[in-house]
């Protein structure tokens, strides 16, 4: 009998959309000292071309108001449409009207990162036990 190579899980990746560089480092950094991978991202148009990559994706955190073309709304809606296993938290200083149902959560600026993360990582395990966002 040969005994079997533990398999570890593969590690989260979340992808963060955030322009102001120093909320995306703080975000960041505390999401890899939690064990997730992360993917930063000044543009939602960036996170997007990053998801058509095929690289694994397990969650988008998105501040609403980003450069260029796509902002977090039309990124959350592109995923909704094209990729609607990646669940979505939407983030911003301003209120969130008529589009709380096409994303997992509203995280209203600014945040407690804790509380964030503890909200990601409730989403993500209720994903894997394959439950109803």
């Amino acid at each position: 009998m040969v005994p079997q190579p533990r398999l570890r899980p593969r590690t989260r990746r979340i992808v963060v959309v955030e322009d102001e560089v120093l909320i995306r480092a703080l975000i960041a950094e505390e999401l890899r000292l939690e064990g997730f991978s992360v993917i930063e991202a000044d543009r939602a148009d960036d996170a997007l071309t990053y998801i058509k990559s095929s690289e694994p994706v397990d969650m988008v955190f998105s501040d609403i108001q980003t450069p260029r073309s796509l902002n977090g709304i039309q990124l959350a809606e592109t995923l909704r449409d094209k990729y609607p296993d990646i669940p979505v938290i939407l983030t911003s200083g301003n209120a969130l009207p008529g589009h709380v149902g096409m994303v997992e959560a509203f995280v209203p600026k600014p945040y407690d990162v804790t509380q964030t993360i503890a909200l990601m990582s409730a989403i993500l395990a209720q994903k894997s036990l394959g439950e109803p966002l």
